[in-house]
């Protein structure tokens, strides 16, 4: 539905409200209101005074929301114009006309569409404190039976680089003490108890002679 306001004899230039109509044409009421509020331009603020209009006739008329409301036409035409006189050297006077517009502004009512993510793909799952589930293992012992527990596999020592040298280098057996009685003489391999025999043994071969 297409509802209308018209403004008449507007003191602007028709010129200068074309130049802002040309930007909005088309866009939003609700936004095009909030930025031809700071638009430094006496024909920006014309022109919003008329659109406020239209959007109010649709509200109050026709019981349509303003947020639903698009700029369709925005027509400019010129007025009459005003003559004054401005004086001049030697009796002399120049014209001065003043222009003024009709401003009508046509709004009509557009479905809104919900936004849709640029990227289209699905949200991501949000994390959990839960325990994941064990997952059944793949084959034939996964289907109607339990799956025996595996057995634990043999735990393989492991060899050090240190380890390794101990055992290849060989092994040095650990002398025992030798007692004094054992000890041999400093002259030769004898025994003091042998030394005695052969003292005795002289002896006695003297005697026979």
């Amino acid at each position: 539905m297409e509802v209308r306001a018209i403004a008449k004899y507007v003191r602007v230039q028709p010129r200068k409200v074309r130049i802002v109509a040309d930007e909005v044409r088309g866009k939003s009421a609700t936004h095009t209101v909030a930025v031809l509020r700071y638009h430094p331009s006496k024909s920006a603020k014309a022109l919003r005074k008329v659109l406020l209009s239209a959007m109010a006739n649709a509200a109050e008329n026709h019981g349509l929301s303003p947020e639903d409301l698009n700029i369709s036409q925005i027509m400019i035409d010129e007025g009459p114009r005003l003559k004054r006189m401005r004086a001049r050297a030697m009796g002399r006077g120049n014209r001065i006309i003043k222009k003024t517009s009709h401003i009508t502004v046509v709004v009509e009512d557009v479905e809104r569409k919900a936004a849709v993510k640029p990227h289209g793909t699905k949200a991501k799952p949000r994390p959990t404190f839960a325990a994941p589930a064990p997952k059944a293992k793949k084959g034939k012992a996964a289907v109607g039976k339990k799956a025996a527990p595996a057995e634990p596999e043999a735990v393989k020592e492991e060899t050090t680089p240190v380890a390794a040298e101990a055992e290849a280098a060989p092994q040095i057996e650990e002398a025992t003490p030798v007692t004094t009685s054992e000890a041999p003489e400093e002259a030769g391999s004898a025994t003091p108890l042998a030394a005695d025999e052969t003292q005795s043994e002289a002896s006695e071969e003297k005697g026979a002679e």
